[in-house]
């Protein structure tokens, strides 16, 4: 179509430089919907959005098409690979495997099996969303994969159960907190654990023109630490005011007569939560994240230098999810 003509599929709908813009970006392509859709229209989308960078757009097709293929695009391969993701490490997917794990971890915090099963149910879960959105530049052996997933799920069940122990004579509302201290703390070693590579090697920093320029250590730790305060900022909200409003609505006799639906009731409540804290916490920074050169390690900074002069100031990574 003539009014199709120079159009960019890869330039965000909304400007990525602030924050709303992100928000909505990542309401877009984290909606929960996507997952029901069949691989068949998911590959539909992404011949679309190919085809459109290719600068063939079938005839007929609206702007509009093309935005929502490339949200089912977003939504579903790899930014870096062009690959299907697996279903279930999909950031689309958050809502509704968070909200379950996140309700059950919730209602059952009381005895210490149930504590180390929905630990080990959520640092499994997190384990496959970290690989699956790792930057695929940065190749890790499945050696590496295991030891990141047995560190983080015993760091999990370390802080979960010694915190259960230590808080058994301590106001009721402050044990209902320690599955989200166990969250917290695992993904502090969960994600840089399954992203070792690219602290150990680096990952690839650019220009503002998308030309490589080397790789960095500094980038990697940079862009990995931004995405672990968004993993954390994504669980905290339900993970710390859903104890408290449980904790008074069970004093409410209806409550107390329907213990059976408690599970279920939390379950509702984190999905509620998430639905907007998935791309709240994903949108605190921008996906394209950006590094001054003179914070680079002195070789990479040498390097730039004399190659470009000054003309180089910033040099931009993508940070991951």
């Amino acid at each position: 179509m003539e009014s199709l003509k120079g159009f960019d599929i890869d330039i965000p709908r909304w400007d990525q430089s602030k924050f709303m813009g992100r928000l909505k970006h990542f309401f877009n392509i984290t909606d929960c919907r996507t997952v029901l859709l069949p691989d068949s229209r998911l590959d539909e989308a992404k011949a679309l959005v190919e085809s459109c960078r290719a600068g063939s757009v079938p005839p007929g097709t609206t702007e509009e098409q093309l935005h929502y293929a490339k949200k089912l695009y977003d939504s579903a391969f790899h930014p870096d690979t062009g690959d299907r993701m697996n279903l279930i490490g999909r950031m689309s997917f958050q809502v509704p495997g968070g909200m379950a794990i996140t309700g059950f971890m919730l209602q059952f915090y009381r005895t210490v099996p149930a504590v180390v099963f929905w630990q080990w149910v959520n640092q499994s879960f997190n384990a496959l969303v970290n690989y699956t959105n790792r930057n695929a530049a940065s190749p890790i052996t499945p050696k590496q994969i295991g030891v990141a997933y047995v560190t983080a799920t015993s760091t999990a069940l370390a802080t979960a159960v010694g915190l259960n122990l230590y808080t058994k004579n301590a106001p009721p509302l402050v044990a209902r907190w320690v599955p989200f201290a166990a969250v917290a703390a695992a993904n502090c070693v969960n994600i840089p654990m399954m992203r070792q590579q690219e602290i150990l090697n680096g990952i690839a920093v650019t220009d503002e023109d998308g030309n490589t320029l080397g790789l960095s250590r500094k980038a990697a730790v940079k862009g990995i630490t931004q995405v672990v305060i968004s993993r954390v900022t994504m669980a905290a909200p339900g993970m710390i005011i859903l104890p408290i409003i449980m904790q008074r609505l069970e004093k409410y006799r209806f409550m107390q007569k329907i213990t059976f639906l408690h599970g279920p009731l939390q379950v509702m409540m984190v999905g509620v939560f998430l639905i907007f804290m998935v791309p709240a916490a994903c949108s605190l920074f921008p996906q394209s994240c950006s590094m001054a050169v003179s914070k680079l390690e002195p070789e990479l900074r040498e390097s730039i230098i004399s190659q470009y002069g000054g003309r180089v100031s910033y040099v931009y990574f993508n940070k991951g999810l």
